[in-house]
């Protein structure tokens, strides 16, 4: 289940629609024969800054491609829509692409985009809630998906607590809203990178437990698929929509406001308060450990696999090597892949 489905409820984006109305730039260089499309996990975002701005200054153009980024309807589809090739890409979650092919369905990573994961607990400051072992006692706020039950199990485990110390309630994707009124002490499924930066915004500081910091393997929070047809048959492309991709984001972390400012070409109803702070944040993260924008560690998809058999999200006969690819990825020349 796509864990960004239905966050309009939170603070600051109930008026936002999941199907936005993006507006194409004109990008006037090279004549593009390819059509693809890209099937967003959210409306558009400080995480996407580097695919429109690759857009909008012709890097998908030079390589042939004629871009079409769009938000479904339902984004919870991306993975099906690619895995059956209705869609050439999508933008989807490590966790959710094993979650897939323990369904069956053909997807594959082919690039990182964030090297971290996002998601964290996040409580007011004036909680003083420091450490899992503090939630003993307390309620906390999910949106009812069972891998962040198995994130907030680790997390506790990892500090001498379990989830039976605490009282755990669905609060759908009403975060912040939840967090604000005192619903719950904290609430798990926040984005350190989005949520944060809402709640603030009202005039709430926050603090936040990132998962990664409390046993849960290191993970790629937003990876870009493909379905295993098309990396196996149209190398080439993806290898030119991964060339075009690395200049955007390389671009983005470059030049922020230029990123800003093609997200809003974009998209007209973008948050530009809220997404200027979120490429802050996530400039970063998109390349943090590695030499190229992209790059995916074979052992953090069999750890985190691993991780994900121990907490029977996944069967332990799901092969994850099978689930990416680090072959299609240009990389700096003289960089050795992973």
């Amino acid at each position: 289940m796509n864990r960004r489905r239905l966050l309009a409820g939170s603070i600051g984006l109930a008026a936002i629609p999941l199907m936005p109305r993006l507006i194409r730039p004109s990008v006037g260089l090279a004549q593009a024969d390819q059509e693809i499309t890209v099937a967003l996990d959210w409306y558009p975002n400080a995480n996407h800054a580097g695919l429109f701005l690759g857009e909008v200054r012709g890097y998908f153009a030079n390589e042939g491609l004629r871009l079409n980024a769009y938000t479904p309807s339902d984004p919870t589809t991306v993975l099906q829509t690619v895995g059956a090739g209705k869609d050439t890409f999508g933008i989807s979650y490590q966790t959710d692409v094993l979650l897939a092919r323990a369904q069956g369905v053909p997807v594959v990573s082919v690039a990182a985009l964030v090297q971290h994961p996002l998601l964290a607990v996040m409580t007011l400051r004036n909680a003083a809630i420091t450490r899992p072992a503090d939630l003993v006692g307390k309620t906390v706020g999910y949106p009812g998906i069972p891998s962040q039950e198995a994130f907030l199990a680790t997390m506790l485990e990892a500090d001498g607590a379990s989830l039976a110390d605490i009282t755990l309630i669905n609060v759908s994707f009403n975060l912040v809203p939840t967090l604000i009124a005192g619903q719950a002490d904290a609430v798990m499924g926040a984005y350190w990178t989005h949520e944060t930066i809402l709640a603030e915004r009202e005039g709430y500081p926050v603090d936040i437990l990132r998962v990664e910091d409390w046993g849960v393997p290191d993970y790629y929070e937003l990876v870009l698929v493909a379905s295993e047809e098309t990396v196996a048959e149209r190398g080439e492309m993806v290898s030119a929509f991964l060339r075009a991709l690395q200049r955007g984001y390389g671009d983005a972390s470059s030049d922020q406001p230029a990123a800003l400012n093609a997200l809003t070409a974009a998209y007209e109803a973008i948050d530009r308060e809220v997404e200027t702070e979120g490429l802050r944040l996530l400039t970063p993260v998109w390349t943090d450990g590695v030499s190229a924008f992209g790059e995916q560690s074979p052992t953090r998809w069999l750890d985190y696999a691993a991780w994900m058999t121990s907490r029977e999200l996944i069967p332990a006969d799901l092969d994850p090597s099978a689930a990416f690819t680090t072959a299609l990825l240009p990389v700096p020349p003289g960089t050795p892949v992973a």
